[in-house]
């Protein structure tokens, strides 16, 4: 496991896990895919078969099978998973934390500042990263935010919710409408 090789290498490293909404995401991934040929065949794979998902959950210790018949099941799988399988580590006893993206964004100075604390840096750098904020990190990637924005999301209907929910439970992870904090979370209040 990579966690175990960074401890045994950089024995004062500090582990953290940044997570997003998992809604947000899934249209995220969605819309990224319109651009992804890869991608877009993994979201019409999913919608025909059940091995997608059970490939995609497996290995990371859960077992979903089942048709990933909406645009947003497949970017909710995948967050579900990650964010189940850190959940899961911190139960095992791995020491680490973890960053909300939506933190992030609503208060990127004080939660700059929270991270460099954690990760034993200087505070004064908390300014430098804010301002890494104002470029788009996907400009030189297949999928720009410029590209991207134009596809149109996905809805959340009751209907997809309760699907997606399922997903949620199965990995233990907190559901839609509900408090999307978990375990081990950094916070600037």
């Amino acid at each position: 496991m990579i966690i175990c090789v960074c401890r045994e290498l950089f024995p004062s490293s500090r582990c953290l896990f940044m997570y997003r909404d998992v809604v947000a995401i899934a249209k995220s991934y969605y819309r990224t895919s319109m651009l992804r040929p890869f991608w877009r065949l993994k979201y019409l794979h999913g919608h025909f078969s059940r091995h997608m998902s059970k490939s995609i959950s497996y290995p990371l210790g859960f077992d979903l099978c089942m048709r990933l018949d909406n645009d947003l099941m497949l970017g909710v799988l995948l967050s579900a998973v990650k964010i189940g399988n850190y959940l899961n580590l911190r139960r095992r006893g791995f020491d680490l934390s973890a960053l909300r993206y939506e933190d992030l964004v609503a208060r990127p100075l004080d939660m700059c500042r929270v991270v460099m604390e954690f990760c034993h840096l200087p505070v004064s750098l908390a300014e430098l990263a804010v301002k890494a904020f104002d470029v788009d990190s996907q400009a030189n990637s297949v999928s720009p935010n410029s590209a991207v924005r134009h596809f149109k999301e996905p809805q959340l209907t009751t209907q997809i919710k309760t699907k997606l929910n399922e997903i949620l439970g199965k990995c233990g992870v907190p559901l839609i409408g509900e408090p999307n904090i978990i375990e081990g979370t950094l916070s600037c209040c």
